[in-house]
């Protein structure tokens, strides 16, 4: 068979088209059952126990792990493992939250008595309003879709993304109504790109002490020059006796400079400077450092306390070596 290119675009599109009905349709389900779901899960003392089976269960262990990251303490549990031993995983604290498209997951129905006998609230994610899933749990909700983008209407596709963003309004409406905050949430991603851009602050990779460039208002451009070559972060920050800032002084500065004809040696470098520059303070985020220097088109900047002091200075090239970019 011979690929098509246009035909190919038709089908993907076709795909996308399916599936963000199938989405746009779930929003006629948000009422009374989801807010007793997410009264279920906010009240719970224990643990949000999420299960599976099959495609279900690829999408129940994102569920589960986003609850997790959000502030919802939660942990996926196989329900054919469940059988053999895992349902000791369950204690009566927990609410269990189960998927099954069909309602009638032969592995997931096996272990719903134990979960009855438990007096575990159960919540169920199903694609049938009248399946034993259904009936059986504490409170449901109904992810039935139209059609499925699959053109045989087997593979679960606009069913298990359905059942995905349902997960999705749980676990952000939970956050909301915990007060869940951005330090909370870097205190779960501490790893990798994403923890440096949330925990990362500005104080934690500046530059200070000998190694930051500044130069008294009295000194002149040749003497503020040398400072820039030999702290290497293409700027010195000028400052008054008391040592607030007044002005910084950049490569670009000095670029602007060139084409003035001035004596570097007999000029004030407070002739030239940029006055009244961007300043930060130490304890704002890295990544929010790294907005303002984007936003302003700059490559470094100083760092004040409370009284416009100099305590530090940031450049560009630190953020990127942090991980920021």
């Amino acid at each position: 068979m011979k690929l098509n290119d246009q035909k190919l675009r038709e089908l993907g599109k076709a795909v996308i088209q399916v599936e963000a009905q199938a989405i746009a349709d779930l929003e006629e389900q948000i009422n009374g059952n989801f807010v007793a779901a997410c009264k279920l899960l906010f009240d719970c003392t224990g643990r949000v126990v999420v299960i599976g089976m099959g495609k279900s269960g690829h999408i129940a262990s994102k569920i589960a792990a986003t609850l997790a990251s959000t502030g919802t303490p939660a942990f996926f549990v196989h329900p054919g493992e469940a059988s053999h031993g895992d349902l000791g995983m369950i204690t009566k604290h927990d609410v269990v939250v189960a998927l099954s498209n069909s309602g009638e997951t032969e592995e997931v129905l096996t272990i719903l008595p134990i979960i009855k006998r438990l007096g575990v609230p159960l919540v169920a994610i199903t694609g049938n309003a009248n399946s034993t899933l259904a009936r059986f749990a504490t409170t449901y909700l109904n992810v039935a879709v139209k059609q499925e983008a699959c053109p045989l209407g087997l593979a679960p596709t606009s069913s298990s993304t359905a059942a995905l963003v349902m997960g999705d309004a749980l676990a952000v409406s939970l956050l909301e109504a915990r007060g869940f905050t951005r330090d909370d949430f870097a205190l779960a991603h501490p790893g990798g790109s994403l923890g440096k851009r949330l925990l990362l602050r500005v104080r934690d990779i500046m530059h200070v002490g000998v190694d930051m460039p500044s130069v008294p208002e009295s000194a002149l451009i040749s003497h503020a020059l040398l400072e820039m070559t030999e702290k290497k972060l293409g700027m010195t920050a000028i400052v008054e006796a008391n040592n607030r800032v007044i002005g910084i002084f950049t490569d670009g500065d000095l670029r602007r400079m060139l084409g003035k004809n001035l004596d570097i040696h007999s000029t004030p470098i407070t002739e030239v400077m940029t006055p009244h520059c961007a300043v930060i303070t130490p304890d704002i985020l890295a990544a929010e450092a790294m907005q303002i220097m984007e936003q302003k088109k700059i490559n470094a900047l100083l760092v004040v306390d409370e009284q416009q002091c100099a305590i530090g200075a940031l450049n560009m090239h630190d953020l990127i070596k942090a991980g920021i970019v």
